[in-house]
């Protein structure tokens, strides 16, 4: 068995911020995996591809498989550029693919990023589509970056990803678990859209707003929030449930912010609060989000190591890169015990390039 991997990992989450993309090298020794990010880029979308990507629920079904393989070209592209700017030797890809639906208790999910166009551009294998097989499963399908919290991150006893969504992982009773605790930058982002900002820069306007009450009862007591994990959201539940309480609301976009920004607080604190162990990381680009960094810290007295912008930047790129690898070995990839899935599984499929 081949105990070192050069691989690309390839993220596009729901916040639209772009696409992820960083080589990494992966070496098993003593049974223990180690890594070592040789480069990292994002790319951003256009505002067409924006647009694009915003509606794609709305499309039918020839315009949705229109756009699954434009998206793949795209994709193989930067893939293509990547590799010729950095002079990267790579075995394979792993690719995350865009989330169109999400529904896992009605048994589907969705990716966009054709894996046999990316193939095809880019002359190398692809593993893609790693969320399916575990849907198939009764599972969620989500979250899926805990097993790289678990396989390399062990020196943290719980992980954060912020997100479009944020997500943690932790271990219990000698089980990896995670799950979706709450929209992070989809509100946060919409909100600052409103008054023709692309984000909210160090969270320095929500922090500059008042805190609506009424808003803030009604997002912390949305059901959701009372469910037992495993569970997972997406942006079909965002739109049913937690944007309502946004758009009917009449307080000014500021005052919205701030008051999203203690609710994700007091989530994320809550959850920190009551798991065992002391230390705690922080991850993707809600990190750079101070107000709430600041709000979560205030109400814990536990360690938050926020790391360097390589690993806030594209820690989920690098694991979906390690899902690649893990396929490649046939060894497991996706979580029983995170998921809910009847067992698990080494999931992803593999495109070669023709």
């Amino acid at each position: 068995m081949k105990h070192y991997f050069s691989v690309i990992g390839l993220m596009s989450g729901t916040s639209l911020d772009g696409v992820d993309i960083c080589a990494v090298d992966f070496e098993l020794k003593a049974n223990k995996w180690s890594f070592k990010i040789k480069c990292a880029d994002t790319f951003s979308y256009t505002n067409q591809w924006i647009e694009k990507l915003q509606t794609a629920t709305k499309l039918n079904s020839e315009e949705l498989l229109l756009l699954d393989v434009e998206l793949g070209q795209l994709y193989g592209k930067i893939i293509r550029d990547f590799i010729h700017k950095h002079q990267l030797k790579i075995d394979f890809i792993g690719s995350h693919g865009h989330t169109v639906f999400h529904q896992p208790k009605k048994g589907f999910t969705l990716q966009i990023g054709n894996g046999q166009y990316m193939a095809n551009l880019s002359q190398l294998p692809v593993y893609t589509n790693f969320r399916s097989k575990d849907v198939s499963l009764g599972g969620q399908g989500a979250p899926l970056v805990p097993i790289g919290d678990l396989l390399l991150f062990q020196q943290y006893d719980v992980c954060f990803n912020f997100g479009g969504i944020c997500n943690v992982s932790f271990t219990q009773n000698n089980k990896r678990v995670a799950y979706d605790v709450c929209p992070f930058n989809i509100p946060l982002n919409l909100l600052a859209n409103q008054i023709g900002r692309d984000y909210d820069e160090d969270g320095r306007l929500a922090q500059s707003g008042n805190l609506d009450v009424g808003l803030l009862q009604q997002l912390d007591a949305l059901d959701y929030y009372k469910q037992p994990f495993p569970k997972s959201l997406g942006i079909e539940w965002f739109n049913d449930n937690f944007y309502p309480l946004l758009y009917h609301n009449n307080s000014s976009v500021k005052d919205k912010m701030h008051t999203v920004s203690v609710h994700i607080a007091k989530q994320i604190a809550l959850i920190i609060d009551n798991i065992e162990g002391n230390e705690v990381l922080f991850s993707g680009g809600g990190t750079y989000h101070s107000f709430i960094v600041d709000l979560i810290k205030s109400h814990t007295s536990k360690n938050i190591t926020i790391p360097t912008a390589q690993i806030i930047n594209y820690k989920e790129a690098l694991i979906f890169a390690f899902l690649a690898v893990l396929k490649h070995q046939n060894q497991i990839n996706v979580l029983k015990s995170v998921t809910g899935a009847s067992s698990d599984s080494s999931s992803g499929v593999l495109f070669e390039a023709l």
